[in-house]
């Protein structure tokens, strides 16, 4: 039996394999039972609107702000990494390492119950969301804002030095700029990240009306596990389109390069 014979029979067989094993699994469901507890009609026609109108929403706010606040504490500790300056970037090295290796549920326990506490301050459920979220968000986007300048060719500060531009000008009106058109990719990917990192949102004990789509799912779970269903094909509303984005930006990328 030639190779190419041999590769054709093993592909086969490894389709054959997997039918066999996706009828195996479907037969032996029970579908009813399944329908009743994950698939009920009742109990997903009963979210609408709430689910979209308050959960949906507040996710996407939840997501912009995190993403604002980080985008710029980020661009921040970026520029401090990369200061002649050396305490700056002993402190953006500090932070960055504390905050990417604590878990984002710590964080935000930590802003929503400490900080108030050591400061006696109030804060709305926002601002505890778009600073818990945001603090670590900073942290990651730092790393990757400081990747896209450092990837900059040298020779554009030296043009823009040679027409005498400051340094602080050519880094803001020429570097940054074309170090941001580097890394949207992984800019859209923290986005994402965001989205479901809004989920741990639920330590701080948010109220009905600031719940977001995991905790509107799990409430409605307590009696019927269709809203996880519900808010999950939700989540996949919003991260699959941006998914399909960050592609299409490496893809024309590549083709640029």
């Amino acid at each position: 039996m030639s190779k190419r014979r041999r590769a054709q029979l093993f592909r086969v067989l490894m389709y054959v394999v997997f039918v066999v094993a996706l009828v195996g699994v479907v037969t032996a469901a029970d579908w009813e039972r399944i329908s009743f507890y994950f698939l009920n009609a009742e109990t997903a026609r009963a979210m609408f609107p709430e689910v979209v109108t308050i959960a949906m929403r507040n996710t996407v706010i939840y997501t912009l702000s995190a993403f604002a606040f980080g985008m710029a504490g980020g661009l921040l500790l970026a520029l401090m990494k990369l200061s002649s300056i050396a305490p700056y970037r002993w402190v953006a090295s500090i932070y960055i390492e504390i905050f990417r290796g604590l878990p984002a549920l710590v964080t935000i326990f930590l802003v929503a119950f400490a900080i108030p506490i050591a400061f006696t301050v109030r804060w709305s459920d926002l601002q505890k969301i778009t600073v818990g979220l945001g603090l670590v968000a900073a942290a990651y986007l730092a790393e990757t804002l400081r990747a896209g300048i450092e990837g900059v060719p040298k020779g554009q500060m030296e043009a823009a030095r040679s027409l005498g531009m400051t340094h602080t000008r050519a880094m803001a009106s020429i570097i940054i700029p074309q170090g941001f058109r580097l890394v949207i990719p992984p800019l859209t990917n923290e986005v994402v990240l965001l989205i479901k990192d809004t989920s741990l949102v639920f330590i701080i004990g948010v109220t009905l009306a600031s719940r977001e789509l995991t905790k509107f799912g799990t409430d409605v779970a307590r009696t019927n596990a269709t809203g996880l269903l519900v808010i999950s094909a939700l989540y996949l509303a919003l991260t699959v389109p941006l998914t399909r984005v960050v592609a299409g930006l490496e893809r024309r990328n590549a083709r640029a390069r």
